[in-house]
């Protein structure tokens, strides 16, 4: 079984989810409700798991202030990266089915995992923004606060991204 969550197994699922990705950022409604399905997931954990995942509220919020135009000192390939991740996290069928004790969120964590390690450094710049202007750090994912419509024209990504190249090494 370790060998079906390795790290390559993990980062073909996120290169797996980039088309699906690339379409749902210039949809704000979509990432609103990706958001929060992600959102009641993690409400759904253990704390155990919720722990592991310490970095995904991050990761949403950068997702959201991307799309929202707030930071975009971020390549779109990196928020493509993550918004895969997240799809893998929401979807319903997983190798192992999340309520499997103990081995069901694995699956889970290593695709979370491979997404906050291949953009480590663009999660941190993005912090220290958010530090820099004051901002509140993630504590939760909120999509009380939903992405606003009229970022309808955010740029489509740039440059169909491939797998393996589309996501930083």
């Amino acid at each position: 079984m370790a060998n079906q969550y390795s790290m390559e197994w993990a980062r073909g699922v996120v290169d797996n989810g980039v088309k699906k990705a690339q379409g749902l950022i210039d949809d704000p409604d979509q990432i609103n409700g990706l958001l929060q399905e992600l959102q009641e997931k993690m409400k759904g954990l253990p704390d155990t798991v919720t722990n592991a995942l310490n970095n995904v509220p991050l990761m949403a919020d950068m997702v959201k202030s991307y799309v929202t135009r707030e930071y975009t000192n971020v390549s779109p390939k990196v928020i493509i990266s993550l918004v895969s991740a997240f799809l893998y996290l929401v979807k319903r069928d997983d190798i192992i089915p999340d309520n499997v004790p103990i081995v069901g969120m694995a699956d889970d964590l290593a695709v979370a995992a491979v997404a906050m390690m291949i953009n480590e450094p663009e999660l941190k710049a993005f912090a220290a923004w958010r530090e820099q202007n004051g901002l509140q750090k993630a504590a939760e994912i909120n999509p009380a606060e939903p992405v606003q419509a009229e970022v309808a024209d955010v740029p489509p990504a740039q440059a169909a991204a491939t797998p393996s190249s589309a996501i930083p090494e």
